[in-house]
């Protein structure tokens, strides 16, 4: 892995934009929470959710006014000082930016209104056709089978990118169920993004830049939102991470195997959440208790040690697409797509056959005694 040359001169800057966006974040989720608060955006604890109180929910708008605020001052002082090449034209950095505040602001009305998946959906889909409107396009992706990128016409480019956005922030939706869950492997995907931003691979240390900006962002708001979280991200964080992430990995040069692959875990767990529970002829929206994150606490983890567990694995990922090269992150994806498959089949498994033990040893008798 080679940085461009241009990195150790942009390093000071990152460093800037990391802490002033951690910063604005830190101090001001307080308050955001007691808006929230005042404003009645609670969670309450049900048979579905983890948490044991209420917890105030929204947090994502802190998250977001924390990233915007850095990132426009960065693109500010880049025009005015040309400090690093820009390869992103202004359509798009308006899809990037007006996209991310108006993701916060539908997902925050959802943190008050509680709307339902359909109303959620629609709002995903115009983003995602907004920000095709204004040049966002993956046009080609690497060639698992081939030397030569598997390049994208019109307007099937357009349709894969619509699918890639509404995938992305349905992923971060719906690893969200643990504190500090989403926000931890948001960060983890930013730095990723962030640092092979720098490489040779790559060169756009103006991406990497804004990518920095929003690591920092959850970083500040990690500190509230961790077991035992203070404040949730809700739908507002959600919905803006998950956009915000893809459009940086499409920018400049598209890094939608990198994304993919660090990503791997709420990805995989929104794929076969959603083939599960159409399999049982249920809605893909509907809420049950069958994410990773619940498979690991039926296991014994701790709340704590499920999220480390996740962080983890997600670092890990990040790491080996900074390795990998070509389409080296793509058959990553596909072997961590298998294997957490095979792993969910075995520890459903587990589960289907105690079960079924209990009931056996109930009908012989062994089951507990009335009275």
């Amino acid at each position: 892995m080679k940085f461009v040359p241009a990195a150790g001169d942009v390093l000071p800057i990152i460093v800037v934009a990391f802490a002033v966006a951690l910063a604005i974040s830190y101090l001001l989720t307080p308050a955001v929470r007691r808006y929230a608060i005042r404003l009645r955006m609670i969670d309450r604890p049900n048979e579905r959710r983890v948490n044991k109180r209420p917890v105030p929910r929204g947090g994502g708008i802190a998250v977001t006014v924390a990233f915007l605020v850095v990132a426009v001052a960065i693109v500010m002082l880049n025009g005015r000082f040309g400090f690093v090449h820009t390869p992103v034209d202004g359509p798009q950095l308006i899809a990037l930016l007006a996209g991310t505040a108006a993701a916060a602001a539908f997902g925050a009305l959802d943190d008050y209104f509680d709307l339902r998946a359909r109303y959620q959906l629609v709002t995903q889909l115009g983003l995602a056709l907004a920000a095709v409107a204004l040049g966002i396009s993956i046009e080609f992706i690497n060639n698992p089978f081939g030397p030569d990128n598997i390049t994208f016409a019109q307007p099937f480019a357009a349709g894969f990118t619509v699918l890639w956005i509404l995938g992305m922030i349905n992923s971060m939706n719906f690893i969200d169920g643990l504190d500090g869950l989403s926000s931890g492997i948001g960060l983890i995907a930013a730095l990723t993004l962030g640092v092979i931003s720098l490489t040779t691979q790559i060169g756009q240390p103006f991406v990497s830049l804004l990518c920095v900006a929003l690591a920092g962002a959850l970083l500040g708001f990690l500190r509230w939102n961790f077991q035992p979280a203070s404040i949730f991200t809700g739908t507002s964080g959600t919905m803006a991470v998950g956009y915000a992430l893809a459009i940086l990995s499409i920018l400049g040069s598209a890094k939608v195997a990198v994304a993919l692959l660090v990503l791997g875990v709420p990805i995989i767990d929104t794929f076969w959440i959603i083939v599960r529970r159409l399999l049982s002829g249920r809605s893909p929206f509907s809420a049950d208790r069958g994410h990773i994150h619940h498979r690991l606490l039926d296991l014994g983890l701790s709340h704590r040690q499920t999220v480390v567990v996740i962080y983890a694995i997600c670092a890990a990922l990040g790491v080996l697409s900074l390795v990998l090269t070509g389409t080296g992150p793509v058959y990553a994806f596909l072997g961590v797509l298998v294997g957490t498959g095979l792993i969910l089949l075995v520890i459903a498994w587990g589960g289907f056959t105690e079960t079924a033990l209990e009931a056996d040893s109930y009908l012989n008798g062994d089951g507990p005694k009335a009275g």
